[in-house]
């Protein structure tokens, strides 16, 4: 299937943004944005699980349950991501680096799934990952599957409302058109939140 041209720049940003991201997590060097190399360390779990401030969001043992700060965990498996039920408090609470990647993958492996999949999974199906290794594979898998969805539409399904079945946005009140800028825009702002935190811990005791 030809890719429609709409769909192109938008594609060609999200292939950009998921391959600088990857790079900032796992080195060893990151695109500037000039096309200038910046050298930088793979991250470790311990960078991958640090709580800059009390009272975080972040992923946590299911075993162990949630810290004060939420509710509940979501999630699959031994490690769960903290959340609360709406309304979420206000001001939000500060998340953890797994926290926003366990949150990019979550979003991309339920928004694949609901566009071109089971359409059944839910938050409670995902596997979180307790390490940084595991969690940028996770994200890999979760983008590459985002991608062939993207890959499975044509003009007339960028136009269809609620073409995704995602529960947990506008989708459903949205043509598919929006929701794949919508998830760039999500892409691209956590995927920069990520690189402040790495930029922080780096320099945490400096």
């Amino acid at each position: 299937m030809a890719i429609p041209a709409r769909l192109v720049p938008l594609l060609a940003q999200f292939d950009f943004a998921r391959q600088r991201l990857t790079d900032r997590l796992s080195g060893p060097a990151v695109d500037s944005g000039d096309g200038t190399d910046v050298p930088v360390g793979p991250m470790t779990d311990a960078e991958y699980l640090w709580e800059p401030v009390p009272g975080c969001w972040s992923l946590r043992r299911v075993a162990d349950g949630p810290g004060p700060a939420a509710e509940r965990l979501a999630g699959a498996g031994e490690w769960g991501r903290e959340t609360a039920s709406y309304p979420h408090p206000v001001p939000p609470p500060f998340t953890t680096l797994a926290w926003r990647l366990a949150h990019l993958g979550e979003m991309l492996a339920l928004r694949a799934d609901h566009t071109n999949g089971t359409r059944s999974l839910t938050r409670d199906d995902y596997r979180a990952a307790g390490d940084a290794a595991g969690a940028i594979a996770a994200f890999d898998t979760a983008a590459g599957a985002w991608r062939a969805a993207l890959l499975s539409v044509g003009d007339e399904e960028l136009d269809t409302v609620g073409h995704c079945t995602y529960p947990h946005g506008s989708d459903a009140e949205e043509p598919f058109l929006e929701i794949v800028w919508w998830v760039n825009q999500e892409l691209l702002h956590h995927g920069a939140e990520i690189a402040l935190l790495r930029d922080l811990y780096r320099i945490r005791s400096a």
